[in-house]
């Protein structure tokens, strides 16, 4: 609703009265504006250069002021006039495909993956000028003018306020009030607020200072990459306070020119160059004060269709955009923008994809009232369920609603259309033709007329198709209104086939049709009558693609309907329907095409040239392809399933299952009785600590004792660190540094020794000169063939370990450089994946990368489906206990945890040698993720109990999480959403966490009915968390926005690392030392990946070829940041590093 007002002003001069605008917006619920935290229900507009929340206090009180008394959006806020007739006010709600897109490019720009707008305000000042209170003529045009506009546009959850100021016309920056000349404010004040027995002032944002300067800057700035276009989140559920966009940047080819309005032709307004005409405008009303010693006209307010001026930006590519295809489609890249298309074996819009051949459900409710005859009394319908089911290959369509009353089920059977858009969207597609779900996907809106002849009964039909949801099921949302002439009970209905004209334009496809139908009474005797059907299909077309443009305008489908009607329960519908040419005559068309195949239901028509075809069993059956059989794997293979255990077919496959009293074993294939003595310590299903801290000792039958290692404490199942610095183990003079299971002293700086002894004065250390006695303290001799020579540190301590490259071998040694008994191997040093035969680059593609001790492996993926016998050694690291592999996608670098130095490192997968990132302070770091983004790497370390950053080269590091941890593994960041989630294997209580990548807004995601969650992942497609639990032994995902947690597999042994891709997840299980591929949708395994060397296998990730589409506000310019730059959900936040002493760190507010 739009309503004007006449509202009394303060001031008694040509000013008595002034026009004022409100927007109602609650006339629904998709037209909400978000303000801070209320809910705007009405917006005044004020020629003052603001939009109000509330009824303005007097002027008195607010010229010149920020924040002021009332709720206010100031787009230029002061003491400004238009009653010169050159300045204007416009204003309009549109919510057109072109203003909605537009301001969407402003939003994505400064807010990354932001929903687009569903409508818009849009509010237009032109040419206002300053009051000037001592001249009292008429204004000539030579005054300063400005123009410029504020866009207030409304998502599903949020509102933003996108304001705009073009170069060339912001020409004065105060005006004068009470005598002094006052800057002109931009900002947003809440107004007041009361609390209990008070009030005061709520919250407020200022854009602009009491300096001029910041005024100016308006025309020359920005904080959305576009020059004189600021944009904000003003409010939703969530957020508390104004947001705004950081991206200050500008680009190279910035346009100073102006963009916006044209000052000398208040009617014409160049856009991109062009001029847009409109035609002359009347003025809805004019006031004029009898009193005004100006004799000129009073403040007018102009009403008018003008142009949103938002500056074009052209975002629309598949590198910002890949995320909206379907996972089963590809994205190209046109002229104007971008389309999805889905692959080979797939049908649809590229935005949803199905698998050919695959019968379809569709689900949904039914709600309405409908009359029956000449009733005055509706029959309700509330919630009622509506299911479809589509056999694909032969162009089948059921449909039924459930619980239908006995009065109206009768005299709905003539209904059978109401089903027939499924019948269309399915329709089997002859050469050239594409049916309905091809052409638009699953997500449109269908409303439908029928008249009733002659009767002139009329019902409405109105289906809102929300898309394809996580079970491949269609949802559809139904609502019936009208009115349908009576059937009597025991009558049955007959619908003679018909032809029903489609005609196709870019976002509108609408039919119309007669339809007869015969009416065959309980006493024998038939009633022919007809009603007449009108629909219209309402959608979002690709408009870049050409060849979408080429589509038939009009298309002939002939629907040959049969129809089964019950009074109660249901009205089922089964219907085929086929494309046909428009005119002409038929050729003879091939059965795959039609329907009238003859296949069997488990069968695929593959068409051959003319009219042949042939029939083709789908696997897990056999038959010609016209009567298909099911193949009894369990009968033909008695012994598929092994010792123990029980075959059970099932259509298209079997299932093995064990006896009573038997258990699958680590293989997941063969069974073992349940109870049966097991070594635990030999096969790895013990609950003792990690190997490096703790010892699993077998004691007899199925028992087994934990004990902690030398350096560590604890009852064996959880070993905490023994800190010695605690115990003064060094010299007065040196730092003493904790590590796992062991500690290091090193002299202060100005002292020398190993730091058991220190000195000021500089003497050789024991090492030092053991080294220099073989090779020379002045200068390099040659070493004697076969001669070790020892490694000092740069203390000139002995290494810890000691290596002899002669014989390929090392070991440990003690603070005098003797050798700890036990600890000598045979190792190779460190390579990268080229110097060695067995170490391969990674190949094109996507790869799964997962680290045993001691290597990092890939095995390629094609589709979903791993291509085990190409799997190779990526990474050669003989000496090390890898735990956590993460990959940037940018630089092609992997990045892992290594819990035997410990320390963090890298190296280039097409070749090159490890790179050491964090090699200090550090105990037990286990999980790790990269924001390829941000340019940064996260960890945990699980003796620390803390979760950490650092840039990616080590340089800068932070600590964001220490408090409230006591064995954080897993980690996963989700860098375009500014978020990571952690697991914390807690025994005692378990739990997984999520924070701002900045480590702020932290909470509790998961804590009950949780066991030892290890592994972590989140598909960004379906936004899913999803974890693998090895003391519940199961997979769950969850929805962390929404809450919802559903249970995908059940019964797997003991996972550790965790990743996905698509519909799949892959993890590593220390039980059956293998990769194991579930599948998400199906819920259950699929493939199992069994490395040749036999150890545990900890971590896994991802390598895609490209990196996944989006931005966050670190990735430009290191978002204006000095040092540390992480993201946030509402922005970023600047830190510095803890290290940071000294060198000029400014750390930024929490936007």
């Amino acid at each position: 609703w739009v309503h004007l007002l006449l509202c009394r002003c303060e001031k008694l001069d040509w000013r008595t009265y002034c026009l004022v605008i409100i927007f109602n917006l609650n006339t629904s619920p998709s037209q909400r504006v978000f303000l801070v935290t209320d809910v705007g229900s009405a917006f005044q507009i004020n020629t003052n250069g603001f939009v109000a929340m509330a009824e303005p206090s007097a002027e008195s009180t607010y010229l010149g002021k920020m924040p002021v008394e009332f709720g206010m959006i100031a787009a230029l806020h002061g003491d400004l006039d238009t009653s010169d007739g050159v300045g204007k006010v416009y204003y309009r709600q549109d919510a057109s495909p072109a203003i909605l897109q537009q301001a969407a490019n402003h939003i994505n720009r400064a807010f990354p993956e932001e929903d687009e707008p569903e409508h818009t305000v849009v509010v237009t000042w032109v040419g206002v000028t300053s009051i000037n209170h001592d001249v009292v003529t008429v204004s000539s045009p030579s005054k300063q003018r400005n123009s410029f506009q504020l866009v207030i546009a409304s998502t599903v959850t949020a509102s933003y306020a996108i304001l705009l100021y073009p170069r060339e016309q912001l020409q004065f920056a105060s005006t004068v009030s009470g005598g002094r000349s006052l800057a002109l404010h931009v900002g947003f004040s809440k107004g007041l607020s009361t609390y209990r027995l008070f009030t005061r002032q709520g919250p407020y944002y200022r854009i602009t200072t009491e300096d001029e300067s910041s005024v100016r800057e308006l025309a020359e700035g920005t904080n959305s990459g576009k020059q004189g276009v600021w944009v904000f989140q003003i409010g939703n559920p969530f957020f508390t306070s104004v947001v705004p966009g950081t991206v200050k940047n500008l680009p190279m080819d910035t346009d100073h020119r102006s963009r916006v309005l044209d000052q000398a032709t208040p009617e014409r307004y160049p856009e991109e160059g062009q001029q847009v005409n409109y035609p002359p405008y009347e003025p809805d009303e004019e006031v004029y004060d009898e009193g005004n010693p100006h004799q000129g006209p009073s403040h007018r307010v102009q009403y008018h269709h003008s142009p949103l001026t938002v500056f074009t930006y052209n975002s629309e590519t598949c590198a910002n955009n890949r995320n909206r295809c379907s996972t089963f489609a590809d994205c190209r890249d046109y002229t104007s923008g971008y389309c999805c298309h889905c692959r080979p074996g797939y049908y649809g819009n590229g935005i949803q994809c199905l698998s050919e051949g695959k019968p379809q459900r569709m689900n949904g409710k039914v709600n309405g009232r409908v009359y029956v005859g000449n009733s005055p009394t509706p029959v309700d319908f509330n919630n009622n369920d509506l299911h479809s089911y589509v056999v694909a290959n032969d162009g089948r369509a059921y449909v039924a609603i459930s619980t239908i009353p006995d009065n109206l089920g009768p005299s709905l059977q003539p209904l059978s259309a109401m089903g027939g858009v499924i019948g269309w969207a399915f329709a089997l597609e002859q050469p050239g033709y594409k049916n309905g779900f091809s052409l638009i996907g699953g997500e449109f809106t269908r409303k439908a007329e029928v008249t009733f002849l002659p009767g002139q009964e009329k019902l409405t039909i109105n289906q809102v198709f929300s898309g394809i949801d996580e079970h491949d099921h269609l949802v559809v949302s139904t609502t019936l209104d009208g009115r349908v002439p009576e059937i009597p009970r025991g009558a049955t209905v007959q619908i003679e086939s018909y032809s029903e004209i489609y005609h196709y334009n870019s976002n509108l496809i609408t039919s119309s049709s007669t339809r007869d139908y015969i009416v065959s009474l309980a006493d024998g005797s038939t009633v022919t009558k007809t009603y007449q059907w009108r629909q219209s299909i309402s959608f979002q077309s690709c408009p870049h693609e050409e060849a979408s443009r080429a589509i038939l305008p009009t298309q002939l489908n002939g629907v040959l309907l049969s129809t089964a009607g019950r009074s109660l329960g249901h009205t089922a519908l089964n219907s085929s329907l086929l494309c046909f040419c428009p005119g002409g005559q038929q050729e003879e068309e091939n059965a795959c095409f039609t329907g009238r195949h003859g296949c069997d239901t488990n069968a695929l028509c593959r068409p051959q040239q003319g009219a042949h075809f042939t029939c083709e069993c789908h696997a897990g059956f056999t038959g010609d392809g016209r009567n298909c059989y099911d193949i009894d794997e369990c009968r033909e293979s008695p012994h598929v399933c092994g010792h123990h255990s029980v075959c059970n077919n099932q259509p298209g496959s079997f299932r093995c299952e064990c006896d009573t009293g038997y258990q699958f074993a680590s293989d997941g294939q063969t069974c073992t009785e349940v109870g049966r003595p097991v070594d635990h310590c030999a096969a790895g299903s013990h609950d003792c600590d990690l190997p490096h801290r703790a010892h699993c000792s077998y004691s007899g039958g199925s028992s087994y004792t934990c004990t902690c290692l030398t350096g560590f404490q604890g009852d064996g199942r959880v070993c905490q660190d023994v800190d010695e610095c605690q115990s003064n183990r060094c010299h007065q003079e040196a730092v003493c540094s904790n590590t796992e299971g062991s500690f290091t002293c090193r002299c202060r700086p100005g002292y020398y020794g190993d730091g058991s002894y220190c000195s000021s004065e500089r003497t050789k250390t024991q090492c030092e000169t053991h080294r220099d006695r073989l090779l020379g303290p002045q200068r390099p001799r040659p070493v004697p063939v076969g001669q070790y020579v020892p490694t000092c540190d740069s203390q000139g301590a002995y290494e810890a370990t000691q290596c002899h490259g002669s014989i390929g071998q090392c070991w440990c040694v003690d603070r005098s450089g003797q050798e700890i008994p036990g600890t000598r191997e045979v190792v190779r040093p460190p390579v990268g994946p080229t110097p060695r035969p067995d170490v391969h680059p990674l190949p094109p593609g996507t790869n799964l990368l997962f680290a045993q001790s001691g290597r990092i492996e890939f095995v390629p993926l094609e589709s979903y489906d791993m291509k085990k016998t190409k799997a190779k050694t990526v990474l050669h690291l003989p000496e090390k206990v890898i735990i956590g592999v993460a990959y940037d996608c940018v630089e092609k670098m992997v990045y892992w945890t290594d819990i035997t130095s410990p320390s963090i490192s890298k190296a280039n997968l097409q070749g090159g040698e490890p790179v050491p990132v964090i090699t200090s302070d550090l105990e037990s770091p286990e999980g790790i993720a990269v924001d390829h983004l941000g340019r940064t790497v996260f960890w945990t370390d699980s003796m620390k109990d803390r979760i950490e950053m650092a840039t990616l080269d080590g340089a800068q590091r932070r600590v964001l999480v220490d408090t409230d941890l006591v064995n954080p593994r897993a980690i996963i960041v989700d860098p375009v959403r500014g978020v990571m989630y952690w697991a914390d294997w807690n025994r005692e209580a378990p739990k997984i966490e999520t924070a701002a990548m900045d480590g702020t807004n932290r909470k509790v995601l998961v804590q009950n009915g949780l066991g030892l969650p290890n592994g972590l992942t989140y598909d960004s497609q379906s936004s899913l968390l999803c974890w693998a639990d090895a003391g519940s032994h199961m997979i769950e995902c969850m929805d962390p926005v929404q809450g919802t947690r559903r249970k995908v597999k059940e019964g797997i042994q003991y996972p550790f690392g965790m990743t996905s891709y698509g519909k799949n997840i892959y993890y590593t299980d220390w039980l059956r030392d293998a990769v194991v591929v579930v599948d998400r949708h199906a819920a259950k395994e699929t493939d199992e990946f069994l490395p040749q060397k036999r150890t545990r296998v900890y971590g896994i990730t991802m390598a895609h070829t490209q990196c996944p589409s989006g931005q966050n506000y670190c990735s430009v310019n290191n978002g204006g940041c000095t040092h540390l730059c992480l993201a946030t959900p509402s922005g970023r936040t600047c830190l510095c590093p803890n290290n940071a002493v000294g060198v000029g760190c400014v750390e930024g507010d929490r936007y």
